[in-house]
């Protein structure tokens, strides 16, 4: 009888065991989408109570390098995954499958007390490039500039590189931050500076400038007139199943775009 015990409740760990495994979910990547996922993990664990869902941030990159190397079963993105990417992801067995989960613009911010309302295009890459170095020079009080940009694993750097860099290099001046979050504290902190931050990130705190005369809003991301208007991402490795693909569905439906909503980001139509 003791065996017979000993057994149903060895049967009974293991069932346990395998039940918990199967309704965990870890998400990684990009600090953009971080606020969105944040709500929508709330959301689904309360409706969900016998999920467990794991979430950290680190950037776009380290999220596909997570996806590429299945250390993570969602990665976070506010970029499309690279075709260099891909081809690694297939040398390791792995078909990433993308989600475009809602629209950003990437607003120029600057400190609440700049006089500047609105540069160029043009302006914006000799200010990031550090041929212009005055504020004076783009019609600012004088003062040299503080320039803050994304470290290079971020999608948002990416992003910033493609629409306003382009073939510049940012320059070798500028103050490095690790996440969203730094780049917001940091010009709030700094008469001076000037940076760029995720449509879901302004706050009052900074000062949002028009680029090229468009003003950086949920309108101008989804008619794409603003000139740094972008996709956000999920990748999931091949069609994602059982628990994954509910969570995914939640995400991308109804309750999602609320989220999308309340984090400060577009919901797609």
């Amino acid at each position: 009888m003791k065996i017979r015990i000993g057994l149903l409740a060895s049967l009974l760990t293991l069932a346990l065991c395998g039940s918990a495994w199967a309704n965990t979910i870890t998400i990684k990547g990009s600090t953009t989408v971080l606020p969105i996922m944040q709500l929508a993990v709330e959301g689904f664990m309360a409706e969900n109570p016998g999920v467990r869902i794991d979430l950290s941030g680190g950037g776009s990159g380290e999220g596909i390098k997570a996806i590429i190397d299945s250390t993570t079963d969602l990665a976070m993105s506010s970029r499309s995954i690279k075709e260099n990417e891909i081809d690694l992801a297939k040398t390791r067995g792995v078909t990433p499958k993308e989600f475009v989960v809602a629209k950003d613009a990437v607003a120029a911010i600057v400190h609440p007390s700049s006089k500047i309302e609105n540069l160029t295009v043009e302006q914006l890459q000799g200010i990031f490039s550090g041929k212009i170095t005055d504020w004076k020079d783009v019609g600012g009080d004088a003062g040299r500039i503080a320039v803050i940009s994304r470290d290079s694993s971020s999608g948002t750097f990416e992003t910033w590189q493609h629409f306003i860099l382009q073939k510049e290099k940012v320059s070798p001046t500028a103050l490095m931050q690790a996440s969203s979050g730094a780049v917001l504290q940091s010009v709030a902190g700094n008469r001076f500076a000037i940076s760029y931050d995720g449509l879901g990130y302004v706050n009052d705190s900074v000062r949002a400038l028009k680029v090229n005369g468009v003003t950086p809003s949920a309108a101008t991301a989804l008619d794409g007139s603003y000139p740094v208007s972008r996709d956000l991402y999920l990748y999931t490795n091949g069609e994602p199943t059982g628990v994954l693909k509910k969570f995914v569905d939640y995400l991308l439906g109804p309750k999602g775009k609320l989220f999308v909503k309340e984090a400060g980001f577009v919901p797609l139509p």
